[in-house]
């Protein structure tokens, strides 16, 4: 049988055997965050979840709020999630919410299901000018392409693999999303025999049988397994931009496929424009995101939070 997040049964859990104890209180092995956006630009989180989990796997506290973006709400994400202006009606801005997402991931594994998570945080924190929280970045679409060999190209995006291990899903819902990604770490760990700290390793370490892209990326990179496709007239040479993909791990290429995992558009993050303004390459990337590939359409500013060195 597949593990099972177990929630709180409101009595003192007692820790699992190995587990880490502090002053009588065990100190979970990770948490797991997930947050949803307003638009395209990735500082617009407008929800955040978070979930901890033991060192046996069990699910332990949550915590989750809306947040008032402080930006306009684009069509296509409101109609992924749901959230809108008036959802996010007297919700805490994120300078305010700040502080409590720290409290949870400072000094922390945090696991995340693609890099969307990680570089939304740091891009919220940096549009206020605040430090964004001092975690180890775990990404849980990475343990899986390594855990299981089926999904090392593909069917690894999150409402797929919570279909196939039948962990409970509302998918787009930033907790239920974070508790997925918690318990996808969770199965991995079990499957593999490997504590979170030895997947820190492995995860920047490459998959098998990689085909060779016109760059490929460096295997010890933190986006190891990730593509990335360029399209405009960006603002250093292209040459440039891909070497520091590559750099950190991952390929580039110059077609999209449903390989592909981000289109880099020149400029600022795109934002709806009714298609009028849209290259090529980023049409047919809304088309595949429309048929289900987990591409995600960046601009140059969030391309380089994104290539930055993980802490």
């Amino acid at each position: 049988m597949p593990l099972r997040p177990r929630p709180p049964s409101g009595l003192p859990p007692q820790p699992p055997e190995g587990s880490i104890t502090a002053g009588g209180l065990e100190i979970p092995a990770y948490v797991a965050l997930d947050v949803e956006t307003a638009n395209s630009d990735y500082a617009s989180i407008c929800q955040v979840g978070i979930a901890e989990f033991r060192s046996d796997g069990a699910l332990g506290r949550t915590w989750a709020s809306l947040i008032d973006p402080e930006d306009d709400f684009a069509g296509m994400n409101v109609s992924i999630h749901g959230i809108d202006q008036d959802a996010v009606r007297g919700a805490p801005c994120f300078p305010d919410a700040l502080a409590e997402i720290r409290a949870w991931c400072d000094n922390r594994i945090v696991v995340h299901h693609m890099p969307f998570d990680r570089v939304a945080i740091g891009r919220a924190a940096d549009r206020y000018g605040l430090s964004a929280p001092r975690a180890t970045w775990l990404d849980s679409a990475g343990v899986a392409r390594r855990a299981w060999k089926r999904f090392a190209r593909r069917g690894y995006g999150l409402r797929n693999l919570a279909s196939e291990f039948r962990i409970p899903l509302r998918h787009h819902d930033a907790l239920s999303d974070a508790i997925a990604a918690g318990t996808v770490m969770a199965l991995a760990i079990e499957e593999s025999g490997m504590d979170v700290s030895d997947w820190l390793h492995r995860v920047r370490q490459p998959l098998a049988g990689s085909p060779s892209p016109i760059r490929a990326g460096d295997p010890a990179g933190h986006l190891s397994g990730e593509t990335i496709v360029f399209t405009g007239r960006l603002t250093m040479p292209r040459r440039q931009a891909a070497d520091l993909a590559a750099a950190v791990g991952a390929d580039v290429a110059s077609t999209l496929t449903h390989r592909t995992t981000f289109l880099v558009v020149a400029g600022e993050a795109p934002q709806e424009s009714g298609g009028r303004t849209r290259s090529s390459k980023h049409r047919k990337a809304e088309a595949l995101i429309r048929q289900g590939a987990r591409i995600s359409i960046i601009g140059e500013r969030e391309f380089l939070e994104l290539v930055a060195p993980a802490e």
